[in-house]
């Protein structure tokens, strides 16, 4: 069996690549949320900044402009730190901090009142700084008391502290997302071993069905596989009964033939060229009266191996129609009128052999009896059943013959052919099946036989 075959497998690599998708995509969100919420603590730390370079700025004796003290962050102090401020415009050697050392923040060119970036008077701008950095930097103008011209502050940091930070965060976040996806999975994989163990353990007592050890599967199995072992149980009841219904016609049929076989060998034993022909059509009534019994005892076996079974279903108009025209052809020398009212869509449960079996005999014996007309009548009925009605225009039979025309080997007019077993046949076929069948008088004036039988849905 190929892995690709394995519904553990199916279940497992479903589980990992929905797993993996999920976490990507949650670790995508996570990274981006941190990245925004970084990025403006990180403009927000700058301009709190700025705005402490404001409030210290003044003008001195000299009429330049000064810090009346140091900014607080000690970065700015320390050389090439990141951290950096400047007053005033980049080519007139402005006021700056100590971490700039000797270099000199290149502001783009700028207009008072500009408000261009953060609103407020409040630009941002990229710019390259000392050591090749790359700076984010916020500028504003500030007007001073003692001056009339506004006088243009910035404030500078290396862009690599915020990627540096945001780097750490995502290969953190990398690695806690690579073990919870781990977990998820071996919990997918530990859920999906205990989710198959009812399989496995169906499997096991299949063994066991199969070795004789038990004849039944348990019935205390999960709700999903529960109606599953109910269906196995009902096969393994149904494969008994039929196994038991077969021996039980078997020896049905050995003791309908053991007499007549007897009969025939005593018959033959008495052959001789003086009485050939006395013997000889005896021997033949013989013949086919077990010919009746095996056909008898075959329909009997075959509907009982066909009853119950699922998804078995046979047309009767098509049936119908089929025997109508046998029949018309048979007995065409009697001049009989066979009228079908059969609706198209009505299922017999059962296989296609035995209801021919059974209408073959009805409308055989409705012809043999008739004066000039046969009606055939199908319809479905309440309770899952559907009926047949047969009706001649023969001479019918009294109400205390009906019941003793059902038994087999009774003929109430020997003066027709036939051995007897039509009808028993006609109604251990449907008894079969869980039907039955009905003398009546017809309409006709003759015999009306009411064949019912289930009804398979369509």
């Amino acid at each position: 069996m190929k892995w690709t075959e394995s519904l553990r497998f199916r279940l497992l690599a479903g589980a990992a690549v929905w797993v993996a998708l999920a976490l990507m995509l949650a670790g995508w969100i996570i990274a981006d949320l941190f990245q925004t919420h970084v990025r403006q603590r990180f403009d927000a730390e700058l301009a709190n900044h700025l705005e402490q370079l404001a409030a210290v700025l003044e003008i001195d004796a000299d009429g330049k402009p000064a810090l009346r003290q140091p900014l607080s962050d000690p970065r700015f102090r320390r050389p090439l730190s990141g951290l950096y401020w400047q007053v005033g415009e980049s080519a007139a050697a402005p006021l700056r901090s100590r971490s700039l050392w000797d270099s000199v923040l290149e502001l783009p060119a700028d207009r008072v009142g500009d408000d261009g970036g953060e609103g407020g008077g409040l630009h941002r701008h990229d710019a390259a700084g000392p050591a090749n950095q790359s700076l984010i930097v916020l500028e504003r103008f500030v007007l001073l008391p003692e001056r009339t011209e506004p006088i243009r502050i910035a404030l500078a940091a290396d862009r690599a502290e915020l990627a540096g930070v945001t780097r750490a965060f995502n290969a953190t976040l990398a690695l806690s997302l690579a073990v919870l996806a781990a977990a998820l999975i071996a919990a997918a994989l530990i859920q999906v071993q205990i989710g198959l163990r009812p399989l496995s353990r169906l499997r096991g007592e299949l063994t066991e069905v199969r070795g004789g050890r038990k004849k039944r599967f348990d019935g205390t199995m999960p709700t999903e596989i529960r109606p599953l072992v109910e269906d196995l149980n009902a096969l393994l009841a149904h494969a008994e009964e039929v196994v038991g219904r077969g021996r039980l016609q078997a020896g049905n049929l050995a003791h309908a033939l053991k007499t007549n076989l007897a009969v025939l060998a005593n018959e033959a034993g008495a052959l001789d060229e003086r009485n050939a022909r006395a013997v000889g059509p005896a021997m033949v009534r013989q013949v086919e009266l077990m010919r009746r019994h095996l056909d008898h005892h075959m329909a009997r076996a075959r509907a009982a191996a066909a009853r119950g079974v699922p998804g078995v279903g046979t047309p009767v108009a098509d049936c119908v129609a089929a025997l109508a025209r046998v029949m018309r052809k048979l007995h065409a020398a009697a001049g009989v009128d066979i009228a079908v009212d059969a609706p198209a869509g009505l299922l017999f449960a059962g296989e296609r052999e035995d209801l021919d079996e059974m209408l073959g005999n009805l409308l055989d014996n409705a012809c043999k009896w008739a004066r000039g007309r046969v009606g055939v009548t199908c319809r479905a009925e309440a309770g899952g059943m559907l009926s047949v009605t047969l009706d001649d225009d023969g001479p019918g039979l009294p109400g205390d013959s009906r019941d003793a025309a059902l038994e087999p080997g009774v003929r109430l007019d020997e003066s027709m052919p036939g051995t007897g077993l039509g009808l028993a046949v006609v109604r251990d076929v449907a008894r079969l099946y869980g039907g039955d069948i009905r003398l009546d008088a017809s309409p006709l004036g003759g015999l009306r036989a009411v064949l019912r039988l289930p009804a398979a849905a369509g």
